[in-house]
């Protein structure tokens, strides 16, 4: 079994998910149910979670989810789902989706949201995964913000 790093630095490369909307994904205005968003949604920031810890995830959370353009029927899909935030047991992944109009390249921001997961051991209980120490100002900047976001979470939770 290979050893896991006990710090990690920028050199993961984010999750990215293609997908194209299908009818069967649709509602009756030929736009996409926000379930099936969801779900590719939690799919791949699982798959950046669980690469970043070298364990199990379980979703804890999601928050800020926003719908900001319509995604249609026959729209490609691009998923991109990367670590935030790092803490003992837990990892925020911010996830950004684009929609794209394949016939004429329009591409839109389509939806964005923070998922929370834990690492997981074989029992389910809550394992330690490797600090994450950014580098670049945009990840600085990526980890201030989550950090927030981890505060009023948390605070909203305790209340």
């Amino acid at each position: 079994m290979a050893k896991t790093k006990s710090v990690v630095t920028s050199d993961l490369s984010p999750v990215v998910m293609t997908e194209l909307v299908l009818p069967s994904h649709t509602n009756a205005l030929g736009t996409i149910f926000g379930g099936v968003v969801v779900g590719w949604i939690d799919i791949a920031a699982a798959i950046a979670a669980q690469r970043y810890a070298r364990s199990p995830v379980v979703t804890v959370s999601i928050d800020y989810l926003h719908f900001i353009n319509p995604i249609k029927v026959g729209y490609t899909v691009k998923i991109l789902a990367q670590v935030s935030y790092v803490g003992r047991t837990s990892m925020e992944i911010e996830v950004n989706v684009e929609a794209e109009n394949g016939i004429t390249g329009d591409c839109r921001p389509a939806t964005r949201a923070y998922l929370t997961f834990v690492a997981v051991d074989q029992n389910g209980k809550p394992r330690t995964v490797p600090r994450y120490e950014p580098k670049t100002p945009e990840e600085k900047s990526r980890k201030k913000q989550a950090e927030e976001r981890r505060k009023a979470r948390l605070s909203a939770y305790h209340r």
